[in-house]
């Protein structure tokens, strides 16, 4: 079977048994910080069996696309040399939520192995837990499994979400490749042998482990399952290594093809194959080569993947060209793969050629520091060097270092990575820990979506060293912690409020606002009066400042959806700031966006704003969010209610946004692009006015506008074709005034010539020209030797007050005597200068016209010199 008849075959399966579909997350984890990756089938259900996510099913099966390349689970350093290791690989699973248990989940699953898949059942053996009874005689009494090929086995065969948490035994089912392969059957002393190898993993979660490490009953026990699609397509294919299965065969002749291979049996093809796989899914997931978190892993894929490419031969980007040939083969599984095969391609080929600058170098670097070694181990100081310096990573230099048999410092590397950390953290501007905790009980009330002014009491006050005082006194910088407030904090990119402060006893004004542990910090000065714990006070927000942060908010959100959709869906947030002035969006994107992109990006977003429609919010949980169609940073942590924003027509825009915003489109008003740039690798940045902003820029592009058709003695709509027909002008006035000069020097030139001298049987011309500027110098010099035939030349003229151009020429036939460069340095030293080039051409310059004349006239005496 192939791999992807087996993918479906599963899936079929498992729906006809009462499963519900469900189609494969993100490899980026929906609202999971803990993880770097979606690392495992059941990632994606982790809410569900924690009991904090409601699904309209009771069992599902999924094939899961995961990655385990960094964080706890890193496979990359094996990738390539072992049979079974990836960085990608999909996961088959079902999973039943409080519905079936260890009967069910076990007969499901032999009956897909020995009827579906039709595997002879004496190849087959499990593992127990060995304190789970009740599944070894399901096994061995219901399913008929003998005694003999079943292991009780110990920590292996326990699995736990976390410390704390679900948690429950396992039951894992080995296939048997065989007498004519080395190994022993699981927890025999050599498992670790070939011959039997793990294909499916059930997990009974049965209890939940407390802090103190019991083991308490789960009132609805569940079950997790994973089985490795190309594990088993390995068995069903009758091939041991997963690198023989149909899927990478076909990638390793594509492989072998673009590096000029012929042996598909390598290791370096190996980890290209393997390696494009994660590196084009995990881009249509919207990571982007960068060097921090998931895109830093991304792009140490890449370059891993390059590296073995260059190794076998490649000097043209390659690797992208790789995404045709997955694409063929899991393009139909997965549509999103297809979808973006012009961007993965394109981001792939941009990361090559960036790397392929560096590569060359750090390569010769390593190569230097292996052929000086004197043992057996590189040191971490030159592992550090090829990490910062030219962009290897880590694992990469080890790669290398393995091929080679030697060994990496990392102890001193880890000394020379964390000295660099403490020298940038001495350089930084934070000295103070502004995320302690805050002593307070409750949180501050947000009042602020619907109103500007409100009463609330003052609750605390912190000092400008954040330490807890009573009392404010006039002209005292000082926090102001209220239990309510309509101040917003900064959050989100939105910049905090600013505003009033007021009681019967004093005006406290607020110039930020910023939010710590749930409380509301209103940051600024006791303006006049006093202010103490407890005392009641009116808070007003700053009406006009509010209304330009929240037209620049709203027109963000209006940016972002019309950036998808000229763009491409690849474009997410990477970041953004809001305030009064302008607002600033930063988006994954691998390449600068064009002019006329630009302008078809506002003018859908202006469009919208004519639209005048309403924007309207409401809470709802996450996953109502998600069903949406609502746009987040995912990997952000939110509550159990989250604030969904919608704009635009048709719902145009929906994305989780707690900021604030202009009740209408319209009231917008207009938004202007002005400004695109690049601020990391993938990531673009674009800055943009709103409203009045907006207007105001118009206005000033129109005055300058205005200001250049007077001059010209035009009108605006004219300026364009003035400006070619000047421009052309201009450039037909430069091409006569150079016809001029060359017919001038030329006749210059012919004139000179009556001025050669004979010096020791050698022609010399030494001249000092008026009104010639030094980088005419050169023509008339090579004019001048074309003309002499052999001999001696030296040239000189003053431009401003304190300028001298030289320039000396020696004909072909007296090179071997006199050298130009030790002629014009001569001339040059008593002019305050120096220069130097070829034996028959060079240049000087010197800060001392007075002086030029009698460096001029020493010149025969240096002939006359040499030539004796």
């Amino acid at each position: 079977m192939k791999s992807a008849d087996i993918r479906q075959a599963f899936l079929s399966f498992f729906e006809r048994n009462g499963h519900t579909r469900v189609p494969s997350s993100s490899l980026v984890p929906d609202n999971d910080p803990t993880l770097l990756f979606t690392n495992a089938g059941m990632v994606p259900f982790k809410d569900v069996f924690l009991g904090r996510d409601k699904r309209p099913y009771v069992r599902a099966t999924s094939a899961q696309r995961c990655v385990r390349a960094g964080g706890k689970h890193n496979d990359l350093d094996n990738v390539g040399y072992t049979a079974r290791h990836h960085t990608f690989f999909e996961m088959l699973g079902n999973f039943s939520f409080g519905d079936y248990f260890k009967r069910d989940a076990i007969d499901l699953a032999w009956r897909f192995l020995t009827e579906e898949l039709k595997l002879p059942k004496e190849r087959l053996w499990v593992t127990v837990h060995h304190t789970d009874d009740e599944a070894a005689a399901i096994w061995i009494d219901e399913i008929g499994v003998p005694a003999e090929r079943l292991a009780r086995l110990d920590e292996d065969n326990f699995w736990q979400m976390g410390d704390t948490g679900p948690c429950g035994p396992c039951s894992e089912i080995f296939y048997d490749h065989g007498p004519e392969v080395a190994g022993g059957p699981p927890g025999s002393p050599d498992e670790d042998g070939d011959r039997y190898i793990e294909i499916w993993n059930l997990v009974f979660m049965q209890f939940e482990k407390d802090a103190q490490g019991n083991l308490n009953a789960l009132p609805n026990p569940s079950i997790d399952t994973g089985m490795g699609l190309e594990r088993v397509s390995a068995v069903m294919q009758g091939v041991h290594s997963n690198y023989e299965i149909d899927l990478f065969q076909h990638l390793l002749a594509a492989a072998a093809e673009l590096t000029g291979q012929c042996d598909l049996n390598q290791a370096s093809l190996r980890v290209i194959a393997d390696h494009i796989r994660s590196c084009a899914f995990l881009i249509s997931d919207g990571v982007m080569p960068s060097n921090e978190g998931r895109g830093y892993v991304l792009r140490r894929i890449i370059r891993r993947a390059v590296r073995h490419g260059h190794k076998l031969g490649a000097r043209d980007p390659f690797f992208h060209k790789l995404v045709a040939a997955l694409d063929a083969e899991m393009g139909d599984a997965y549509p999103e793969l297809r979808r973006a095969r012009g961007q993965i391609e394109k981001v792939l080929l941009k990361e090559e050629e960036q790397f392929a600058r560096t590569l060359d170098n750090g390569m010769r670097l390593l190569e230097e520091a292996i052929g000086g070694l004197e043992g057996d181990t590189l040191d971490g100081e030159t592992v550090f060097k090829l990490y910062d310096t030219y962009g290897f990573p880590f694992d990469l230099t080890a790669d290398i270092a393995r091929e080679r048999g030697l060994h990496l410092d990392e102890v001193g590397f880890q000394r020379e990575l964390n000295a660099q950390r403490e020298r940038a953290r001495a350089a930084s501007n934070f000295g103070v820990e502004y995320g302690a905790a805050l002593e307070l009980e409750g949180k501050t009330e947000f009042t602020g979506y619907g109103n500007l002014r409100d009463r609330g009491r003052v609750v605390a006050l912190l000092d400008d060293q954040n330490a807890s005082i009573e009392l404010v006194a006039a002209g005292q910088h000082a926090t102001v912690v209220l239990d309510r407030t309509p101040f917003y904090a900064e959050s989100g990119g939105q910049v905090g409020d600013s505003g009033w402060l007021s009681t019967e006893h004093g005006r406290f004004q607020v110039t930020d606002t910023q939010k710590r542990d749930g409380h509301y910090l209103h940051q600024g000065v006791l303006v006049e009066g006093s202010l103490a714990v407890g005392a009641e006070v009116a808070a007003e927000v700053d009406d006009s400042r509010r209304q330009r942060i929240m037209r620049n908010h709203s027109a963000t959100h209006l940016l972002h959806e019309a950036l998808r959709r000229v763009l491409g869906e690849h474009v997410q947030q990477k970041g953004s700031l809001v305030n009064e002035e302008r607002l600033r969006f930063d988006f994954s994107h691998f390449e600068a966006v064009t002019p006329a992109q630009l302008e078809e990006i506002e003018r859908l977003v202006n469009a919208e704003i004519r639209a005048n429609t309403e924007v309207t919010t409401r809470l709802m949980s996450l996953d109502e969010a998600k069903a949406l169609g609502a746009r987040a940073l995912f990997e952000a942590k939110y509550g159990e209610a989250v604030r969904v924003l919608t704009m635009g027509t048709g719902d145009f825009s929906i994305e989780l946004c707690g900021g604030t915003h202009v009740p209408r489109t319209g009231d917008i008003g207009l938004c202007h692009i002005v400004a695109e740039s690049g601020v990391a690798a993938g990531v673009r940045r674009i800055e943009a006015l709103s409203g009045e902003a907006a207007l105001e820029e118009l206005r000033s592009a129109e005055r300058v506008l205005g200001r250049v058709a007077a001059e010209l003695k035009s009108r605006p709509e004219q300026l364009e074709s003035r400006l070619v027909a000047l421009v052309e002008r201009n450039r037909d006035l430069e091409r006569e005034v150079e016809r001029l000069k060359a017919k001038l020097t030329s006749r210059v030139g012919g004139d000179m010539l009556d001025e050669v001298k004979q010096v020791g049987g050698v022609p010399l011309l030494v001249k000092r020209l008026e009104d010639v500027s030094s980088k005419d110098l050169r023509g008339l010099l090579d004019q001048l030797k074309n003309r002499l035939g052999s001999g001696v030349i030296v040239l000189a003229t003053v431009e401003g007050e304190d300028k001298v151009g030289l320039i000396a020429g020696v004909t072909q036939d007296l090179t071997s005597r006199l050298k130009a460069g030790e002629l014009v340095n001569h001339v040059a030293h008593q002019v305050g200068g120096k220069g130097g080039g070829r034996p028959d051409m060079a240049q000087a310059g010197g800060s001392r016209p007075n002086d030029l004349d009698a460096a001029l006239a020493s010149v025969a005496g240096w002939l006359e010199g040499r030539l004796a």
